[in-house]
């Protein structure tokens, strides 16, 4: 057993050395210049000014996002406003946050997307940001302000110009402001000044800092300009020892604790991760908008309920063949036939999808396939834009539900069939379709449609179902329906296999793209320390006088 728990740990730690570099972002940028004004106001709110002045790397993606991670979520969508290169974006969104902190928001920059090898100016602007101040720990008369701006992950290189401004409130005097020490390569002692409004002034510059570090900022300034009730107390303190009984138990169990919590901890993430390497919707998807996007077809709906990408593959194949664009030759090895010319009511992604098919070469085949399921995604996404996910899902699981309810209510097994051939795509939305096909032509026979042997070859032969019957294609003569079930669950597997290989690595290599993991949390326990206050600033942002943006996005 131990030499299992051993080995366990061992690997796990390989793993996790292995899995953490590959959770990098794709873009890829250099951020000259970053400034960052904090407005500490006469109600003990907070308002942020952000500027930043990057540039994109030629060979980089368009940057469409950029994440921006706040103190807390005490603040409001409408007191957040941002442009790029002056121009307005209104795509601001806390639920596509990618960032690895606990609070913040997505702000998608649209038309103004910054394209490869192009420079942009973005600002941002949030403002009645509220639990910020603490009662500082070295004088209960003194409120802390300590502020960790946001700072991004990802390919993010070269140095960054930054400037931090805190902006006291109203009122405060040159000689009562308290600064906390500096983070590391800035000056230890901030120049102070006064803004146009005549409030005090601290700043801190470091011209060759970075933009992917978090660097914590702080002071305090008296109580008496600000309310009482805006400033947080104290959390409790914690429990410094035990003793007797409960100090034996602890100090005994605490590391067979540790080990277990590090197991589960493996086992949740490698769990977590190999979940996560399956969503491919983008974010921007599930930002909510108003009303049903109605109009997608079978294949879209399955894009939008993230079905596995074997299934959505053979639906595709289905719509192909019933629209007489595609016939598989034989299933090993694999040979479709696509027509020529195409018909005229193809969708785009069943021509992409053909295209593929007209090579031989299994490489080429997968990299187009994965270029097909990617820019489907795309469009799927690009027609949900001002929709509700949530309410547009719920309508097409109704569809689903009801093409079911169809089927089950026809009489005669024809009836039934022709009207399972009918909905047949619909019907596949179904996550349990396999069994319940079993099940809605359960002892009797389904009558297959003409087209079935385009898609299954060795229909076309006459053999021995379970039942003893001989049966062909054509749709004269009925299959058992146990057998036709074990067909359609047995042809999505075999055919993606034999197309794409291995679906799981297939859909993780398009969710690289279509929905890049956040870049992992880089932000460190740093003490503010110096005069007034002492703070720990953790990702939770859960410590006395702390109010820092733990993490930021940059995607």
């Amino acid at each position: 057993m131990r030499r299992i728990i051993v080995t366990f740990l061992l690997l796990s730690f390989m793993l996790l050395l292995v899995a953490y570099p590959a959770v990098a972002q794709t873009y890829s940028y250099v951020l000259p210049k970053e400034t960052v004004d904090a407005y500490w106001n006469s109600d003990g709110t907070l308002t942020l000014d952000y500027t930043y002045i990057f540039t994109n790397d030629p060979s980089g993606p368009t940057i469409e996002f950029i994440d921006l991670g706040l103190p807390n979520n005490n603040y409001s969508i409408s007191n957040i406003t941002a442009a790029i290169n002056g121009n307005p974006v209104t795509d601001i969104s806390s639920s596509g946050f990618q960032g690895s902190g606990c609070c913040g928001v997505a702000i998608g920059l649209g038309q103004y997307s910054v394209p490869p090898g192009s420079s942009g100016t973005f600002q941002a602007h949030i403002s009645n940001i509220t639990g910020v101040l603490y009662t500082d720990e070295n004088d209960s008369s003194y409120a802390s302000a300590d502020f960790a701006p946001n700072y991004f992950g990802g390919d993010i290189h070269g140095n960054t110009d930054i400037t931090v401004t805190y902006h006291f409130p109203p009122g405060v005097k040159t000689d009562e402001p308290r600064w906390h020490a500096a983070p590391d390569g800035f000056p230890d002692t901030p120049v102070t000044a006064m803004d146009s409004e005549g409030r005090i002034i601290y700043e801190w510059q470091n011209q060759k800092a970075n933009g992917y570090t978090s660097y914590l900022f702080g002071a305090s300034f008296p109580k008496s300009y600000v309310p009482a009730g805006s400033i947080e107390s104290q959390p409790p303190p914690s429990t410094s020892g035990a003793s007797g009984l409960g100090s034996f138990i602890s100090s005994a169990l605490l590391p067979i604790l540790c080990i277990g919590g590090f197991i589960a901890i493996v086992i949740s993430g490698l769990s977590s991760s190999q979940k996560r390497k399956l969503q491919y919707l983008p974010p921007k998807i599930s930002i909510e908008g108003h009303g049903i996007k109605r109009g997608l077809t079978a294949v879209e709906a399955a894009i939008l309920l993230e079905e596995p990408l074997d299934k959505i593959m053979t639906m595709i194949l289905f719509s192909s063949i019933k629209k007489n664009a595609a016939e598989v030759v034989t299933r090993d090895p694999l040979d479709v036939k696509v027509t020529d010319p195409l018909p005229d009511d193809i969708q785009a992604y069943e021509k992409d999808f053909l295209e593929a098919f007209k090579t031989k070469d299994a490489v080429q085949r997968r990299t187009a396939l994965r270029d097909m399921v990617i820019n489907l995604v795309k469009s799927v996404a690009e027609k949900m834009k001002g929709f509700s996910r949530q309410e547009t899902v719920a309508y097409y699981k109704d569809i689903t539900k009801r093409a079911w309810e169809q089927v089950e209510a026809a009489g005669t097994p024809e009836v039934k069939s022709a009207k399972y051939e009918e909905v047949m795509e619909w019907t596949m939305l179904d996550k349990n379709y396999g069994d319940r096909t079993q099940d809605v032509f359960r002892n009797m026979p389904v009558f297959i449609p003409t087209w079935w042997g385009h898609y299954d070859p060795t229909f076309g032969r006459v053999s021995t179902p379970s039942s003893g019957a001989p049966f062909s294609t054509g749709g004269s003569r009925g299959v058992p329906g146990a057998d036709f079930a074990a067909s359609m669950a047995a042809g999505v597997q075999t055919f993606s296999s034999k197309a794409v290989g291995n679906i799981s690595e297939f859909t993780s290599s398009i969710a690289r793209t279509t929905n890049p993991p956040p870049p992992p949390s880089t932000s460190n326990y740093r003490s503010s320390g110096g005069s007034g206050h002492s703070c720990v600033c953790a990702c939770a942002c859960a410590c006395a006088g702390c109010a820092c943006a733990c993490a930021g996005g940059g995607r």
